[in-house]
């Protein structure tokens, strides 16, 4: 809008911006973003909070709206900015869709996971009686800014963490990503998804795999932003994992729990016929060098009947149940009997 605009940057009005960032990624990045805000002469306000799965709540989201409200935005030209990991996004994105209805929002992700996952799409979300994202609503950004130096202060254990939603895209959707995770996975770990141009033998495999990632997400997401086909293939390693994650917190990260429920589908799909030995071989080895759990003491045989009753409830009495039936190739099932599932669980335990 034009006037919007003019107004938004005339010398009459003074720009003023709202920022939620997370405590631990305020530590080392909080002097250059209120840097960034004087230079630039912008009133702000910068809330640092806690926004971990533990903390995930509507206490938390109540907090932000408080401060918002203490604050006072103009809903129309001020957005909301979340600067952190994808519980940090998730959480102030269900706070600008509640205050004064939709307040408009920027997502900053500063994880590889948040990067490819929490950046694209409408979902926002909070946890509510243990269990995963039960609240939320679908609330689309009106940006995402994606910068990928952030990610170069995160831990090796949270660019693994990354990988396992990346790999979600490849063994879904798409060949050639797969084969560059295969090819690859080490030095992306070793060089935190930064780009150097003297990596010759590599390419430019971080930019490569986050584009990757993000427009094979695109894809499957964009025609059904909202849902209303229960059908996802981006549903892949999160049938039993979010029974599994809430279960164990906080010794699984989001990706890890993602890919140790894609592991076991993978038996499932072997089971099944779908993929070969080989192939499931070929699956497994690639997590093990992406630095992946591949399984969990914690994932019993009790936990995955109690998760599949609650897909069931949750999608259509449908198991929905995504599975690889070749290398970067899927379709959903639901017809995948216990007797199955069983010999599956019991394989994988073994190996």
């Amino acid at each position: 809008d034009p006037q919007q605009l003019e107004l938004a940057t005339s010398s009459k009005r003074r720009l003023r911006r709202f920022i939620v960032i997370d405590e631990v990624v305020d530590e080392i990045y909080g002097s250059k973003v209120r840097e960034y805000f004087e230079e630039n002469n912008v009133q702000h306000k910068i809330l640092a909070l806690p926004t971990t799965e533990e903390t995930k709540s509507m206490d938390l989201v109540l907090n932000i709206l408080q401060e918002v409200q203490s604050f006072s935005i103009d809903r129309r030209m001020e957005p909301i900015i979340a600067i952190g990991g994808g519980v940090c996004l998730d959480i102030v994105g269900l706070a600008a869709s509640l205050y004064r209805r939709r307040t408009p929002y920027i997502r900053v992700p500063t994880t590889l996971l948040s990067y490819v996952d929490a950046s694209v799409g409408a979902k926002n979300g909070v946890n509510f009686l243990q269990c995963k994202n039960k609240l939320g609503g679908y609330t689309p950004p009106v940006a995402s800014f994606l910068d990928r130096s952030f990610i170069q202060s995160i831990p090796r254990r949270h660019i693994s963490n990354g990988l396992g939603e990346i790999l979600k895209m490849a063994l879904m959707k798409h060949r050639g990503l797969f084969d560059l995770l295969k090819s690859h996975g080490k030095y992306l770990l070793d060089t935190k998804f930064q780009s150097y141009s003297g990596s010759a033998d590599h390419g430019d495999a971080a930019l490569q795999t986050t584009r990757i990632a993000i427009e094979t997400m695109l894809e499957e997401l964009a025609p059904n932003l909202w849902e209303d086909d229960l059908d996802r293939l981006v549903d892949f390693g999160h049938v039993i994992s979010p029974e599994l994650e809430m279960r164990v917190l906080p010794s699984l990260m989001h990706g890890e729990a993602v890919n140790i429920d894609m592991a076991f589908m993978t038996y499932v799909a072997q089971a099944r016929g779908l993929i070969t030995a080989e192939e499931k071989e070929q699956i497994i080895q690639c997590m093990r060098g992406l630095e992946l759990p591949v399984w969990h003491g914690g994932c019993t045989w009790p936990l995955i009947k109690r998760a599949l009753m609650e897909r069931l409830k949750h999608s259509g009495g449908k198991l929905r149940m995504p599975l690889p039936t070749g290398l970067g190739t899927a379709e959903i099932f639901n017809d995948t009997s216990e007797e199955t599932l069983a010999r599956a669980y019991k394989l994988w335990v073994r190996d």
